[in-house]
């Protein structure tokens, strides 16, 4: 995929749940990902042309593994001369090692979004960008029918009482196969999670039943997306987006 077209689905996110205002200050969370630094990138060149200005710098929480190594990002910030920031945390420690959780994930996530919006307050930043695409939408809403019995999946806009910060989702148009060719034909310096739970999780179980689903049944993650759209779940309304097509 090119980035023009990247941009295009980047810009009607953004457009259509009015994502980003005149003067926002951005942080966008970098995990090394290619979902994560194909979101910098659009963002970084969104800015040159969008109407409302805005700024963006980028922020890694590293978890503490010992084999993590954010030379390719930090290099990838400097071409894009954007500011970068590294959050060093104990996480990984405290959960594998100290408590040894059975089921990590969740409380892993807490804890770093936790430092991440610490971090992004202490740097002036108004706004926190996640990389969650189209396929992300349509896994959350089905581990939330399978493991809590009820349909709901997060919102395009997410503002958090607690730290005043506003969560924004600018790749929400865009599956993920389209992240991969973009990563592919671009040579972006994606990096591994050292996290030993990577392609173990409740998250994957309902990725690889979601395909199964969709080879049976063709473009039915598709018609689901539609049903998040349609079905009345916080953020989605009609009045929470403007002429989303």
């Amino acid at each position: 995929m090119k980035l023009q077209q990247v941009l295009s689905y980047v810009r009607r996110a953004v457009d259509d749940y009015q994502m980003i205002e005149e003067g926002d200050r951005i942080a966008v969370g970098i995990s090394g990902g290619k979902d994560s630094l194909t979101l910098l990138r659009a963002l970084n060149d969104l800015k040159r042309f969008y109407p409302k200005k805005f700024e963006i710098l980028a922020v890694t929480v590293d978890l503490g593994f010992a084999n993590l190594n954010l030379e390719k990002i930090e290099e990838f910030c400097r071409q894009l001369q954007v500011e970068y920031h590294i959050v060093k945390t104990e996480i990984a420690q405290i959960i594998f090692e100290e408590r040894r959780e059975s089921n990590p994930c969740s409380l892993c996530a807490k804890m770093r979004k936790g430092a991440l919006n610490d971090a992004v307050k202490e740097l002036g930043c108004n706004k926190v960008a996640y990389a969650h695409h189209r396929d992300d939408v349509v896994e959350t809403m089905m581990m939330s029918l399978i493991y809590e019995g009820r349909f709901h999946t997060f919102a395009p806009v997410t503002y958090l009482d607690k730290t005043g910060l506003t969560v924004i989702r600018p790749l929400l148009y865009m599956h993920e196969a389209d992240i991969i060719g973009f990563v592919h034909k671009y040579d972006v310096p994606v990096v591994k999670s050292p996290c030993p739970a990577d392609g173990f999780t409740k998250r994957e179980y309902v990725k690889e039943l979601l395909k199964k689903i969709n080879q049976d049944s063709p473009g039915v993650k598709d018609r689901m997306f539609s049903a998040i759209q349609s079905g009345n779940l916080t953020g989605w309304s009609e009045q929470n987006r403007k002429g989303c097509r």
